[in-house]
């Protein structure tokens, strides 16, 4: 009964002390408010424990009376809070071990394109209801907590649905995650970085506590805003991550462009 006791306390605090690593839970997967007072949806959110999606998730949904500069302009900040593994020279063993866990996955998402069966299989989808997403996260938190201690290729933390015109979702992808201080021999061990490229989000301000998320200048805070110093966000009476989330790569196991099977 000791052991069993110390084992779940081992996974509870592990759980709490990764969870903003992990894109765990609902959408990320990008899948995107409530930075303290903040709030989207009625459902209050922090910082310390977003989902991977939730600002994104907000921007977007700001953005869709923006004009073609103003959404260019959102797009290049993106690149500012982006940070990808160092890439490393591909070897016939890489090769083999990339296309292994695509082969993997491809049989483990087959019943997921139907959307349901994923639901009913424990997978959460992250704010449906934010129609400018054009690709929506579902998320097993399960998975996510498991894949910070070892990596299962067949149990990816999020399946990337794409949105139906008519209604419904494609299935296009899936995503793997990692604890938040992860290095990069450690992902490369999960997945080969000569064939793909991990990413994390960093250097994040958030808007002061109590701001009106349609009050907030999104040129400015979160995913899409130009803020990215610690200075620059104090200035602005924002919040300052230097990192939020986890590691994490997406797969698209279906694309016929090798090259777009890891794409970012």
């Amino acid at each position: 009964m000791k052991s069993t006791w110390s084992l779940a306390a081992l996974i509870l605090g592990f759980a709490i002390a990764a969870a903003p690593a992990m894109a765990q839970e609902s959408s990320s997967g990008m899948a995107g408010m409530n930075m303290g007072a903040m709030n989207m949806g009625g459902a209050a959110m922090n910082p310390a424990n977003m989902k991977e999606g939730e600002m994104e998730a907000m921007s977007m949904d700001t953005e869709h009376d923006m004009g073609h500069d103003s959404h260019m302009a959102q797009m290049a900040n993106m690149s500012l809070h982006m940070a990808f593994t160092d890439p490393r020279p591909a070897t016939p063993a890489d090769l083999a071990r990339a296309a292994k866990i695509v082969a993997q996955l491809r049989g483990v998402l087959a019943k997921y394109k139907d959307y349901k069966v994923a639901e009913a299989d424990g997978f959460k989808p992250f704010h449906p209801e934010i129609k400018q997403m054009k690709v929506v996260h579902f998320t097993k938190n399960w998975y996510g907590l498991k894949a910070a201690f070892t990596f299962n290729p067949e149990q990816p933390t999020s399946l990337l649905y794409e949105r139906r015109p008519r209604g419904g979702y494609k299935l296009i992808g899936a995503m793997y995650t990692d604890r938040k201080h992860a290095t990069q021999d450690q992902l490369n061990a999960r997945v080969p970085l000569s064939i793909a490229r991990w990413h994390r989000h960093i250097d994040l301000c958030f808007p002061p506590k109590g701001a009106d998320p349609k009050s907030v200048d999104w040129m400015k805070f979160g995913f899409n805003g130009s803020i990215a110093t610690k200075a620059a966000c104090d200035a602005a009476g924002g919040r300052f991550y230097p990192q939020i989330f986890g590691w994490m790569v997406h797969v698209y196991p279906w694309e016929s462009n090798p090259e777009m099977v890891w794409a970012h």
